[in-house]
């Protein structure tokens, strides 16, 4: 069994979509909906440094008090950030997904068909109606 963890909002349609990605290929991952069980401080830097990205790149805008925060000034620090997405862990952008092949914040969905160790067992259309994996499981561009 192939471990994969999904940092999940299932109020997402992103998050939703990688979720049924992922099962599509025919795993179970292990899925953690982050608002009800943040990570802690130490898993969330592993995570953001895994992933290759930044703390900014992890940060959501949309439907979060990030406006409020000040959060869109450049001088902010990384601890700053990360301060502000322990504090308010719906500033942590979804979904973002870890594997034995990486981590990555996966926006838009199917950018999860890269962290999976198996193919996709059948086609796949996401929420929006967009087709993203053919009847034989292999990505559309």
């Amino acid at each position: 069994m192939t471990d994969i963890i999904i940092y999940h909002n299932p109020e997402c349609g992103t998050s939703r979509n990688a979720l049924a990605l992922i099962r599509n290929a025919g795993i179970e991952p292990h899925v953690i909906e982050y608002l009800k069980t943040p990570p802690s401080r130490a898993l969330l830097v592993q995570l953001i440094e895994r992933a290759g990205i930044t703390p900014r790149d992890l940060l959501r805008e949309k439907g979060t008090p990030y406006a409020q925060l000040g959060l869109g000034d450049a001088s902010m620090s990384d601890a700053a950030l990360i301060d502000a997405m322990m504090a308010h862990p719906i500033l942590i952008n979804r979904p973002l997904v870890v594997s034995p092949l990486g981590a990555k914040l996966c926006r838009p969905s199917e950018v999860v068909l890269d962290l999976l160790p198996a193919p996709q067992q059948g086609a796949f259309v996401k929420e929006d109606g967009q087709q993203v994996v053919d009847a034989t499981g292999a990505r559309v561009n």
